[in-house]
């Protein structure tokens, strides 16, 4: 999350969080995931490629999922600046709970109106997407910003990973009611011009309904700070982000692992923004099996998420992601050499668990690594890595197919050696001193 959070008030000085309360943080996630998994990752992907930039991707190779690619890595873009700024606002003002309720009217809006870009009409899709991304990843870093105040380090793997797996099963529900309607559609002779308009306005209205717990029920615990005489917010956001990686030779292992984060990160947004691009293109999946197959790895990835936040906490983070890694170059290799449809369902199921373990896991070691009374301005530089990543892997994915011609293999290797790189270096942080090197940060550098 962009989120500068250098809050006066301690972590530890928050009362402690409420049963509901957690879950109303966890149901956020719920929320939110109807969008990664229609607009990014399965419906709406296939559907850009497919049918709003079909001519162009027919007259130059590759040109639909670079401009694809390059929409998901402008809207992370503008986030990587606009997030310090926005971090610094919410914590001088305390107003986290009110810009997570900004954000989220703004992606429901956007997601709704993306249906009305048809064919042709590459411009106004890639406008809306780039908008309706831009409110969903600040809202991601808004409502993230929140885990430091709700958990204490000890239990923020499991904390994480039950907001992870309640995510991929709201991100199920939602295929699940998209999947009902165009199966109707198509059963009354409706082609996708009429249908992925529709499933747009199911999961923007989804989207809103199940965020209501988070904003009845999640406590703002932060207490509002003037800024200093004559400084700007602009100054105070990117000044913390500053001040953050001016620690960066005392708490290398967190550091060495924000780089890490960074690169095995890329490589998952790569995976979620162009897979049903890939299964359609390269294996031949129509719309409802693209659906079904993102349904069942929804159900492995809430496993995979749930169990690794029990599995992070008893066993260390660095040995439980090392072996989610190797899962996912697993299931990269074998998607490489698919010949057949039921190649990419084990695929499929193996990237399920491996994204549930290490999406859950990243957010939490963050937390275990950084000085107590630190956990969010410490999560402002996870922010910045996620969306270096979501900028890093899509596009170079994308700049790939489109120098080859359109070969999605050769892309998928460049997602390959991104994971490959990230675990290499993985091997290299010690999590016990990491955590030994933040305490004494702490103890000699207390927040006042």
């Amino acid at each position: 999350m962009q989120h500068s959070a250098n809050a006066d008030s301690a972590t530890a000085s928050f009362k402690p969080a409420t049963r509901r309360e957690i879950l109303s943080w966890a149901f956020y996630d719920f929320a939110n995931s109807g969008y990664t998994t229609v607009v990014l990752t399965t419906i709406y992907s296939a559907y850009f490629v497919g049918v709003v930039a079909a001519d162009l991707d027919q007259s130059y190779p590759g040109l639909g999922t670079l401009l694809w690619t390059l929409a998901v890595g402008i809207a992370n873009f503008c986030v990587l600046l606009s997030g310090p700024v926005v971090g610094a606002i919410a914590d001088y003002r305390a107003s986290k709970k009110a810009f997570l309720l900004v954000t989220t009217v703004a992606c429901v809006v956007a997601t709704g109106l993306l249906g009305i870009a048809g064919p042709g009409a590459v411009v106004a899709a890639m406008a809306l997407m780039i908008l309706s991304n831009i409110a969903f990843a600040s809202g991601e870093n808004l409502i993230a910003a929140f885990l430091p105040e709700i958990a204490t380090a000890e239990k923020m793997g499991r904390i994480s990973g039950y907001g992870w797996s309640l995510g991929y099963f709201g991100g199920l529900l939602t295929l699940a009611l998209c999947l009902g309607y165009i199966s109707w559609a198509e059963s009354q002779g409706l082609g996708a011009t009429h249908y992925v308009p529709a499933a747009l306005l199911i999961t923007a209205l989804l989207f809103a309904l199940t965020a209501l717990p988070t904003f009845l029920w999640l406590k703002e615990r932060a207490n509002p700070r003037p800024l200093r005489a004559g400084q700007s917010y602009l100054a105070a956001g990117f000044g913390e982000v500053f001040n953050t990686l001016r620690h960066a030779t005392r708490l290398p292992d967190l550091f060495r692992f924000l780089l890490c984060l960074t690169l095995f990160q890329a490589g998952v947004a790569t995976v979620i923004v162009v897979a049903a691009i890939y299964a359609q293109e390269v294996m031949g999946f129509d719309q409802q099996q693209l659906i079904i197959l993102i349904m069942v790895v929804n159900i492995t990835a809430a496993a995979g998420a749930f169990v690794f936040g029990f599995a992070q906490d008893r066993f260390g983070s660095v040995p439980s992601l090392a072996g989610a890694l190797l899962v996912w170059i697993a299931a990269i290799v074998f998607t490489l050499f698919a010949s057949a449809a039921r190649d990419v369902w084990i695929a499929g199921n193996l990237i399920g668990l491996a994204m549930g373990a290490t999406q859950a896991g990243g957010r939490a070691l963050i937390g275990r690594l950084t000085p107590e009374a630190r956990n969010a301005e410490f999560f402002g530089l996870w922010g910045l890595a996620a969306r270096a990543a979501a900028i890093l892997g899509p596009v170079s994915y994308g700049l790939t197919n489109r120098l080859t011609g359109g070969d999605y293999r050769a892309a998928l290797l460049s997602t390959l050696a991104l994971f490959i790189a990230g675990l290499l270096l993985l091997l290299t942080v010690n999590e016990a001193r990491g955590r030994q090197a933040g305490q004494a940060f702490a103890t000699l550098n207390p927040r006042g």
